[in-house]
């Protein structure tokens, strides 16, 4: 990931009703603040456009300076039903009112309902929950649960966890042993082999979409059908957004019932409305075993879940399978909160209505640009530009780096490319993003594209 420079420029004012940029970029002010970070912090904390937040309103960004931006962050995918929501900041106003800062695995009231509701948008009414802090202990638990799972209803030779390419399912042990980036592995040293990734076929940097490229290439590597715990895919890999054509994804279900092998679907970045659906995979018509979720389950405070199938859920004995911070009063108030939000002003059906804006407007700014811009990707309210070397697939992360700090200098705030280059400029604005907003911030994007690759 690129590092931006803390030099600050002079930059063009910007002011609109969701704008407003009137200070040199970095702001001179919040450098001591920058600079106590660099020796406090590693340096694996930086590499974002550097501003200094202040404050966050629905759907724009506010420095202590003045400075305003629009937001296609969404704090990574967290703040689906907007950034300080009144009524996320009352539910957490009512529960430190309360006196109930934290309970371990005590039960307090909020906890069964959250649950609840989770449990009424799980795929059947029977699945369960388990609430964890963060969507790598989720990603974690649903490799434990599979691996579990096919160990005692099937024996020792069952142990095979397979997933994708290019695949992020967190930063703990597991989670990136499951994961498709080699360069993230390195400090593991021997690995567990019966960790596998197989290509995820999302049409652009790997063409070949049949199913039968998953098969083919588990057969090369000798693992039998009825050797496989678990697979787990992201409903779209991150690093696009890359998402499974629906046949495939319905033959991967398919193939996973039909040999007892338990589907985790990672819906951390995608669930909660963020595609245009309550999660992703509800898209491809599939009914995942395990779905692993965090992020915009509260839209603010640390919380994830694993939602699943009872008779995978209850594996573990009482009090052998918990968290110190599960169900944490602050974070669950906030979760519930947000859930009804999403219902009451109808957020998910709202993303698919402005996706159906974001997307071609996307695709003609890439057809401007055909040797520089490979492809777009996008459900929703999440999307991904690919800036590439010139008539190449070869990523250019530079450029899409100075296209992302040439937006930033515009007042439209994204956070640094990603992607298996860091070449993807993600989109992904909070859901209640006005069509209005939303025309803003695309016209903002292409005035950026233009600038730099003119």
């Amino acid at each position: 990931m690129a590092e931006y420079s803390l030099e600050p420029v002079e930059v063009p004012p910007v002011e609109t009703a969701f704008r407003r940029i009137h200070t040199k970029l970095p702001v001179p002010e919040s450098l001591p603040i920058l600079e106590v970070l660099e020796y406090s912090e590693p340096r694996s904390m930086r590499g974002q456009p550097p501003i200094v937040w202040h404050s966050a309103e629905n759907f724009t960004v506010a420095d202590k300076w003045g400075n305003r931006w629009l937001d296609w962050s969404s704090c990574v995918l967290v703040a689906n039903s907007g950034h300080g929501r009144e009524p996320v900041k009352a539910a957490i106003r009512e529960m430190l009112d309360q006196g109930l800062l934290a309970s371990y695995v005590f039960v307090h009231e909020q906890r069964a309902r959250l649950t609840a509701m989770l449990q009424a948008i799980a795929p059947e009414e029977d699945y369960q929950i388990f609430l964890l802090s963060t969507g790598s202990e989720a990603t974690e638990n649903c490799i434990k649960l599979s691996k579990t799972y096919a160990l005692e209803k099937h024996g020792p030779a069952k142990k095979y966890f397979i997933s994708f390419n290019n695949a992020f399912h967190g930063r703990t042990l597991g989670a990136q042993l499951a994961g498709g980036n080699e360069k993230q592995k390195i400090w593991i040293g021997d690995r567990d082999p019966s960790f596998v990734q197989v290509p995820f076929p999302d049409g652009y940097k790997n063409e070949d979409t049949r199913f039968e490229l998953f098969l083919e290439t588990l057969a090369a590597k000798d693992i039998a059908p009825e050797q496989i715990a678990g697979v787990m895919s992201e409903s779209y890999q991150g690093c696009g957004p890359d998402f499974l054509p629906k046949e495939y994804a319905q033959k991967l279900a398919a193939f996973c019932r039909e040999y007892d092998i338990v589907l985790t679907m990672d819906e951390v970045q995608a669930g909660f409305g963020r595609t245009g659906a309550m999660f992703c995979f509800e898209h491809y018509g599939i009914r995942p075993d395990l779905i692993a979720c965090g992020k915009g389950i509260s839209s603010s405070l640390p919380l994830a879940a694993v939602i699943g199938r009872t008779d995978i859920m209850n594996l573990y004995t009482p009090g052998s399978m918990t968290s110190t911070h599960s169900a944490s009063p602050l974070c669950v108030a906030a979760a519930v909160a947000n859930l009804k939000l999403l219902v009451e002003e109808h957020l998910v059906e709202k993303a698919a209505a402005l996706g159906e804006i974001l997307l071609p407007e996307l695709e003609r700014i890439r057809e401007k640009y055909p040797d520089r811009l490979g492809c777009v990707h996008g459900r929703g309210l999440v999307a991904g530009v690919q800036v590439v070397k010139p008539g190449t697939k070869e990523p250019d992360s530079a450029t899409a780096a100075a296209i992302n700090l040439a937006c930033f200098h515009q007042g439209l705030l994204m956070f640094a490319p990603v992607g298996v280059g860091g070449e993807c400029l993600k989109i992904a604005p909070p859901l209640t993003t006005t069509p209005e907003a939303l025309a803003e911030g695309i016209q903002v994007f292409e005035q950026a594209i233009d600038q730099v690759l003119h």
